[in-house]
């Protein structure tokens, strides 16, 4: 006998993205990233919904930040696909499908200057004041 799986709604599906996306930036602000933004880039791409976008100022941060990304999105279930980069380099991206998040050294950052190039998308409100969702 098939299993049958209900769809999600795009209603439950923006949801679904949205939150992973503050839950995402939670975990980088959790470790000091800096300038921590989000994009919904449903409208201009088909490679992901959302992308993060923060900043590490040293080696070690960039190397928490990573790892506290990686545990807290583990504790709800979720693996990221792939990452590319590493420690040494100056960029480092982290794949979960339906959201890339770019892990930056600031000059890095400032070089590439993903907000620009991606600007025109709509920016998900993070509330990285507000106490984070339930992990």
């Amino acid at each position: 006998m098939a299993t049958l799986v209900k769809k999600k709604s795009t209603a439950e599906e923006i949801e679904s993205f949205e939150a992973n996306t503050r839950r995402i930036a939670h975990l980088c602000a959790e470790k000091k990233a800096k300038n921590i933004i989000a994009f919904d880039v449903r409208k201009i791409t088909l490679i992901a919904d959302a992308f993060v976008i923060c900043s590490a100022t040293s080696e070690p941060q960039f190397k928490a930040i990573f790892s506290n990304i990686k545990d807290g999105m583990r504790k709800i279930g979720v693996s990221a696909l792939r990452t590319e980069g590493s420690f040494s380099d100056e960029w480092l991206l982290m794949d979960y499908g339906d959201i890339l998040v770019h892990i930056f050294r600031e000059h890095a950052r400032l070089y590439y200057d993903l907000e620009s190039m991606w600007g025109d998308s709509r920016e998900i409100p993070l509330d990285l004041d507000a106490a984070p969702e339930t992990r």
